[in-house]
């Protein structure tokens, strides 16, 4: 047998440049508020001239304190590691979250920037997308837009669902929790009513009712003879995890969680307690690819499908690559301008279904003018 051992891919150099893009509006979920759509560019350089250049997280406030342990911290023990190393790269960012005094959900977050990264650089050195690299399974994934935000009148709701309709999405996550189950009914209506047959929904209360109100909501939801893919985090954050079963057992609905979970132990306790039947972890707050995928081989084994929260540049390849992926997530235009306009590339998106790229890495080519214009210093 003539097999060749590739060639170290040592890092030399991370990079880091944060984005921050003022919204039209402020957008309103069940219990927070956003008025700003962010992001953090993440590259790493090697002695062998290949680069690699994602873009993760959505986290705001937290922009310089995660930008500081990368440099600070992550980056003194990655550089002489070898990209191919991605075990010993994982091991080696794990120091940084043992102190007990911070908050190790933003330690998290840098650490999934760098992991990131340290794919596209591992994709792009071997001129391969990363989804084939992962197992392959498809380049073809379902898309549904979030939305439904609060503070919209009947009329500017319907605007917000018909645009969706526009762009070609199969469906809808429409937001819930942040008003009686009745009165959240009556904006599920209208949207229901624009999108028409055929048009899928999801709903997601981002933990903002009781035990009490989420079965009453479906309860609704199946008078007004609406159907649901799924109800995402219908419970309080408190006792979420039996109150996630117990809405599954109650209502017979489909039950997704996971996003809120930056730790591997917690989503083995959301899948072996009978929780959810979808697991949408977030790779850039929980640890990075390396992390989601050991996330969706544990879900694999109880049968739980995977999902991820938002990030559909990084999603797409993730969720491409298991046989047990499900939809794939965007916002609207307004209320994240990074996804539509941060790539050179348009985005891939026919009849439902969104293409991933062939390109390496995770096939990202940024606009450079986008960047200047929204860069933070």
């Amino acid at each position: 047998m003539n097999w060749k051992k590739p060639g170290s891919l040592t890092i030399r150099r991370i990079e880091t440049e944060a984005i921050r893009v003022p919204l039209d509006r402020v957008y309103r979920g069940s219990k927070y508020a956003m008025e700003n759509r962010c992001t953090i560019i993440t590259r790493i350089l090697t002695d062998q001239g290949v680069t690699g250049e994602t873009y993760t997280g959505d986290t705001d406030g937290e922009q310089a304190v995660i930008r500081k342990l990368i440099h600070e911290e992550l980056a003194p023990a990655l550089i002489g590691l070898d990209v191919f190393n991605t075990e010993g790269c994982q091991e080696a960012m794990k120091p940084a979250t043992y102190d007990i005094l911070r908050d190790r959900g933003v330690v998290m977050q840098a650490i999934s920037a760098v992991d990131t990264a340290i794919w596209d650089t591992l994709g792009r050195a071997l001129e391969m997308p990363l989804y084939r690299l992962w197992g392959g399974y498809t380049n073809r994934l379902p898309m549904t837009a979030i939305g439904g935000y609060y503070g919209q009148t009947r009329d500017e709701l319907a605007r917000e669902v018909q645009d969706y309709v526009d762009y070609g999405v199969i469906g809808m996550k429409f937001k819930i929790g942040g008003a009686t189950p009745e009165a959240d009914l009556e904006r599920l209506k209208v949207a229901r009513d624009v999108g028409g047959e055929g048009f899928r929904f999801m709903v997601d209360a981002n933990q903002g009712y009781d035990l009490r109100q989420a079965i009453e909501f479906v309860r609704l939801a199946r008078e007004a003879e609406i159907e649901l893919e799924w109800f995402e985090e219908p419970v309080r954050w408190y006792n979420d995890k039996r109150w996630l079963r117990d809405v599954r057992l109650a209502t017979s609905l489909p039950v997704t969680a996971g996003q809120s979970e930056y730790r591997i132990d917690g989503v083995r306790d959301l899948v072996e307690g009978g929780s959810v039947d979808f697991c949408n972890f977030d790779s850039s707050w929980g640890g990075g690819p390396s992390v989601w995928r050991r996330v969706a081989a544990l879900c694999d084994l109880y049968g739980v499908r995977m999902a991820h929260h938002e990030e559909a540049q990084v999603a797409a390849h993730l969720l491409g690559s298991v046989a047990h992926g499900t939809y794939l997530e965007c916002f609207h235009r307004n209320r994240d301008p990074i996804f539509w306009e941060i790539q050179e590339e348009p985005r891939p998106l026919k009849d439902g279904y969104y293409t991933i790229s062939d390109e390496p890495g995770f096939g990202i080519r940024l606009n450079r003018d986008f960047l200047r214009r929204y860069r933070v210093d």
